[in-house]
Order: structure tokens, then C-alpha cells, then sequence
């Protein structure tokens, strides 16, 4: 009896183990995820922030070019034709 006591406690034991092994593997695989998403969401970030920086340049030259024709067709309708 004593025997079966004892191997009933081992195999218990040996469950509760394999499932802890399994919830930390799972830890660990969610822990993985959750830096590959922070690695790649701050990628993103930098993406964007370069993409805004870049934009930004593009739209000071072409207001600067659209302000010198605004410039330059003023001049030309000051002075009529003759």
C-alpha cells in the first residue's frame, strides 16, 4: 500500500513539474513575441519619424518655389501690358 502511496506522490509530483515546464516554455515564447513587437514597432517609429522628416523638407521646397511664382506673377500683373 505504502508502495502505490508512493508512486501515486511521484506521478503527482512528475505532472505538476511537466506543467510548470510547460507554462515557463509558454513564458518564454511570450516573452519572446513581446520583444519582436517592441523591436518592431520602435523600427516603425523611426520609419515614420524619418518619413515626417523628409516630408517636412519636401513641402519647404515647394513652398518656397510656390511663393517665388506667386512673387514673380505679382511683379507681372503690376505692370499691364502696353
Amino acid at each position: 500500500m505504502l508502495e502505490v502511496l508512493a508512486a501515486v506522490a511521484g506521478a503527482a509530483i512528475t505532472a505538476a513539474a511537466m506543467g510548470l515546464g510547460g507554462f515557463s516554455k509558454r513564458n518564454d515564447e511570450a516573452r519572446t513575441a513581446v520583444i519582436r513587437l517592441t523591436t518592431s514597432v520602435e523600427h516603425i517609429a523611426t520609419q515614420l519619424e524619418q518619413i515626417h522628416t523628409d516630408m517636412r523638407e519636401a513641402n519647404r521646397e515647394t513652398f518656397g518655389r510656390l511663393n517665388l511664382v506667386e512673387q514673380r506673377v505679382s511683379k507681372l500683373e503690376a505692370h499691364p501690358r502696353q
